[in-house]
C-alpha cells in the first residue's frame, strides 16, 4: 500500500524554486531518510506533505489531498520538528490533559509509560527541561499516538550522542511496527544508516537519487586501496575518489562494472561498506550544476 504518492511535485516562493517537479513514492511500513543539503528543498517537501503549504502537481498522503483533505490527514500523521513548539510555562501534567482532550487517538497511559522510563517529573515545566528532555517529552506524546505516519525533521538537532541514540532505540523498538510509516530528514546521516529502509537525496528542488537499503548496501562498495594498486583500480572507474590516512579510498557501482563484484575488488585492498555521507558526496557531486536559488 502507498503511503505517500508525488507526481511532478512543484513550489516557488516568488522567483524562488523550492520543489522543481519531484516524483515521490513511499510504501506503507518504511522508513524513508530523506537527505539533502541546507536549501535543498527537505523542509518544503515536508511542509507539501502535512499541508502546510499550497504546491503545484499531485501529491496524495495516505490517499488524501493534504491541502484540501488536511484536518481529516491529520488524525493519521505525527510531526516532529527540530525546535520546541510547547510553551515554556506548561507543566508536563497540563500536557498530558491537553493533548488527552484534543486527539482522539492519543493513549494517556502509553505517554506515561514512555516518560517513567526518563527523568522527567510531570509536576516540572518545560522552561525547567534540557533540550534532550524535550526531545523526550516529544518522542513520548508522538509513540502515543496512534499515527500511521511519522514526519521528523531534524528531530535529534543539537542533541548530543548520548540522547541521539536513546532516540533512534526509542523510535525502532517502541514505535515502529512495520506497519507505520516514517520520513525523516537529518543531517547526521551515518547515525541513521542502521535505521533506514530507504534512501533519498533531493538537491535544488530535484530528486537526485533513490533507492532502498538492500539495494545501497548490494550494490555500492568501497574500497581502501593498496598503494601499489591504485592505478589499476582506478581504471574501473570508481564513481568517488577520497584520501585517507595517505590511502586512497574509492567508491564503486557494482552495477556499472563488467564481471567485477566485491571479491574481485578485494585483490585491490579492503572492501566495506559506504556511509550514507560518502555515497552523498559522490552522487551531488556529480550532479553539481549552476543553482536555482532553491530555499529548504
Amino acid at each position: 500500500m502507498t503511503c505517500i504518492e508525488a507526481r511532478g511535485l512543484r513550489k516557488a516562493f516568488g522567483t524562488t524554486i523550492a520543489l522543481d517537479g519531484i516524483d515521490l513514492r513511499v510504501e506503507q511500513g518504511r522508513i524513508l531518510g530523506l537527505i539533502g543539503p541546507n536549501g535543498a528543498g527537505k523542509s518544503t517537501v515536508l511542509n507539501a506533505i502535512l499541508g502546510l503549504i499550497p504546491y503545484q502537481g499531485e501529491l496524495k498522503v495516505l490517499g488524501r489531498d493534504p491541502w484540501t483533505e488536511r484536518d481529516q490527514l491529520m488524525c493519521d500523521v505525527c510531526f516532529m520538528a527540530d525546535v520546541a513548539v510547547l510553551p515554556r510555562w506548561i507543566r508536563i501534567s497540563q500536557v498530558l490533559d491537553y493533548v488527552t482532550g484534543v486527539h482522539p487517538r492519543f493513549d494517556r497511559a502509553k505517554a506515561e509509560g514512555f516518560l517513567a522510563k526518563t527523568t522527567i517529573r510531570h509536576a516540572s515545566t518545560v522552561r525547567e527541561l534540557s533540550k534532550g528532555m524535550v526531545t523526550q517529552l516529544h518522542l513520548a506524546l508522538v509513540m502515543a499516538i496512534d499515527a500511521r505516519l511519522l514526519v521528523l525533521d531534524e528531530p535529534t538537532l543539537g542533541l548530543d550522542i548520548l540522547y541521539r541514540k536513546q532516540f533512534y532505540d526509542s523510535l525502532l523498538n517502541d514505535y515502529f511496527d512495520r506497519s507505520r510509516t516514517i520520513v525523516v530528514t537529518t543531517h547526521q546521516v551515518e547515525e541513521v544508516q542502521h535505521v533506514l529502509t530507504d534512501l533519498m537525496f533531493i538537491d535544488r528542488g530535484r530528486i537526485v537519487f533513490g533507492c532502498s537499503m538492500e539495494e545501497f548496501e548490494s550494490r555500492y562498495a568501497e574500497v581502501t586501496v593498496n598503494p601499489d594498486r591504485v592505478t589499476a583500480a582506478r581504471a574501473l572507474k570508481p564513481i568517488h575518489e577520497r584520501p585517507a590516512l595517505g590511502r586512497s579510498i574509492l567508491l564503486f557501482d557494482l552495477m556499472t562494472l563488467d564481471k567485477v563484484d566485491r571479491q574481485h575488488l578485494g585483490a585491490f585492498g579492503d572492501v566495506h561498506t559506504p556511509g550514507i555521507a560518502d555515497l552523498f558526496v559522490a552522487i551531488l557531486g556529480n550532479t553539481a550544476g549552476p543553482s536555482k536559488g532553491v530555499r529548504r
